[in-house]
């Protein structure tokens, strides 16, 4: 086997269904690219779709990708739950087999200067990939750009019009994962946040795991959204069941599990997707060890 690469880029658009397919068959025309998921949601009003391959097909993919996105996502007219800075928001590299996270760390590079010098975008590196002592993580540099004046890593210094600007990187494995209470109780979801924070700080579990309290009107139903950073140091049924027991202690419960993307089966710890109401998975969103 050769090198293998995941890429994960999230786009700030999850309305217009045809926007969303024509940005998947941009990517899907790079060749040796699989496209192992995508998926689309009104409220965050984002896509994420996750491609593997060497590391040409996943370059050739992701700047087909931004090309694409960046003729129709407009951010001057785009809302939506989800922080975003960018049309093509987020473009992430993760090494599966053959490659290292140096080899992940040059592709981003190299991916980010494409798209920086033929859009006309600029492109800043976050966690693997970062080219200065801070901002490293995601929400770190969400953060700063609103707050600070941040020279970018490549491409123009000013943000584009419609465009915004693209955080690209390298990064081990992430898992996205939503829960859904069933209530629109916010006050509930937040302290689940809460506790998932203070667990993570104070008593070690629940490692890597961020948490943001959303409400979902299309569905009218509370969320606590997460990302999973290491997640070879957490199991989804142990989160699951931590959730689930705080909505309880409130009269409440998780009536439904959304993974966006894919996950390691580790990660199951060898229970069935619907130990934790994850309803409509999909067997090639699981992945077995290479």
């Amino acid at each position: 086997m050769g090198e293998l690469y995941q890429c994960t880029p999230n786009f700030s658009e999850g309305r217009r269904r045809a926007v969303v397919e024509a940005i998947v068959a941009a990517a899907q025309a790079a060749a040796d690219v699989r496209v192992l998921d995508w998926s689309m949601d009104s409220d965050h009003n984002r896509s994420v779709i996750t491609l593997i391959g060497d590391g040409e097909s996943v370059f050739a993919a992701a700047v087909n990708a931004a090309e694409e996105a960046l003729k129709k996502i407009d951010l001057r007219t785009h809302i939506g739950l989800h922080p975003r800075t960018g049309a093509l928001d987020v473009l992430p590299f993760t090494p599966l087999a053959g490659t290292d996270r140096h080899k992940a760390v040059e592709l981003a590079w190299r991916t980010g200067k494409e798209i920086a010098d033929r859009f006309k975008i600029p492109v800043y590196y976050y966690e693997w990939a970062v080219r200065r002592e801070y901002p490293v993580t995601l929400p770190q540099w969400r953060h700063a750009l609103l707050h600070d004046e941040l020279s970018a890593d490549d491409g123009p210094q000013k943000a584009h019009p419609s465009g915004g600007v693209l955080l690209a990187g390298a990064r081990s494995a992430l898992v996205a994962c939503n829960m859904y209470l069933n209530s629109r109780e916010m006050q509930v979801a937040e302290l689940i946040c809460k506790s998932i924070r203070r667990e993570r700080t104070h008593m070690k579990i629940l490692e890597g795991v961020r948490a943001l309290a959303l409400f979902l009107p299309s569905r009218g139903r509370a969320q606590v959204s997460m990302n999973l950073t290491q997640p070879d140091k957490n199991s989804l049924p142990l989160l699951f069941e931590f959730v689930d027991d705080i909505a309880k202690m409130h009269g409440l419960r998780v009536e439904e599990t959304e993974i966006i993307g894919v996950l390691p089966a580790g990660l199951l710890a060898g229970a069935s997707p619907g130990k934790i109401l994850w309803h409509k998975w999909k067997p090639e969103q699981i992945l077995e060890p290479v």
